[in-house]
């Protein structure tokens, strides 16, 4: 059983922006999350991150979450500066650094639908990809909830799509933590991502955002091409989720540029 969390003692004061530090929204923003065997994580990221587990009917079990959204309004944090938009999907694996203690994740890649995508890749060997994200999302106003939420996901690296829906009825249960605020500190507040970039060496960078008020929701189809590829969740599993998460739009800072740290 993981630990019981506090947000409270996560939450910190904005980092203050500088250089080209980036902010921008993220709408439609969901967590996806899957709790597999421990042993499928082996040989995914470097010795100096252990997986972050928790214990399921007795097995060892590691999460990963599909994470898709719009960056609406992306733009500079401290110039004034265009402001873009651009589908986006991430795959992230909840890890510790064990150099530091802190709980993070480890990001398989991204896929991204804009041309900028040639900074984080070219610039800064990103593990970012191209893909055509499309989102097809009907939210009711009144309720605050989706009534339709479906993303197709075209990519030669991770092709993927997803179909959700939300209801007052739906509930947020996560086995493995004591309570419901310790699995949302775990699953919604690692500010650290770590990655290999794509000449092999570790890179990092960090975000800020405040708590996430997202809102339980199911899954009625999914298919995410990169998780079976890698062995992960395989295609039989990937329509009985450990959890799905939603929030309509918030707002991340994203600290660049990346560093190397190996």
């Amino acid at each position: 059983m993981q630990e019981p969390r506090k947000l409270e003692d996560y939450l910190i004061d904005r980092p203050k922006p500088k250089g080209i530090d980036v902010l921008c929204g993220l709408k439609h923003f969901a967590i996806i999350t899957y709790a597999v065997p421990a042993e499928r994580f082996q040989g995914i990221f470097p010795k100096r991150f252990q997986l972050d587990t928790v214990e399921i009917n007795g097995q060892e079990m590691g999460l990963i979450s599909v994470v898709p959204f719009i960056d609406v309004d992306f733009t500079s944090a401290v110039f004034p500066f265009p402001k873009f938009t651009m589908g986006q999907t991430n795959y992230r694996i909840y890890i510790v650094d064990t150099k530091t203690g802190e709980r993070c994740v480890w990001f398989l890649g991204t896929t991204l639908d804009s041309w900028t995508l040639a900074v984080p890749r070219y610039i800064w060997n990103l593990p970012w990809h191209a893909g055509k994200v499309y989102f097809d999302c009907t939210l009711n106003e009144a309720t605050g909830l989706y009534d339709k939420y479906q993303m197709k996901t075209f990519s030669d690296w991770a092709e993927a799509s997803v179909d959700l829906v939300q209801s007052e009825f739906d509930s947020m249960e996560f086995p493995g933590f004591p309570d419901t605020e310790s699995a949302l500190v775990f699953l919604t507040h690692p500010l650290a991502g770590f990655y290999y970039r794509r000449d092999n060496k570790v890179g990092t960078y960090r975000v800020w955002h405040k708590e996430l008020e997202v809102k339980p929701a199911r899954l009625k189809s999914a298919s995410f091409k990169l998780l079976s590829d890698l062995g992960i969740v395989k295609v039989s599993e990937q329509n009985s989720p450990y959890s799905v998460l939603i929030e309509p739009i918030n707002e991340f800072t994203i600290y660049l540029p990346p560093a190397v740290i190996g």
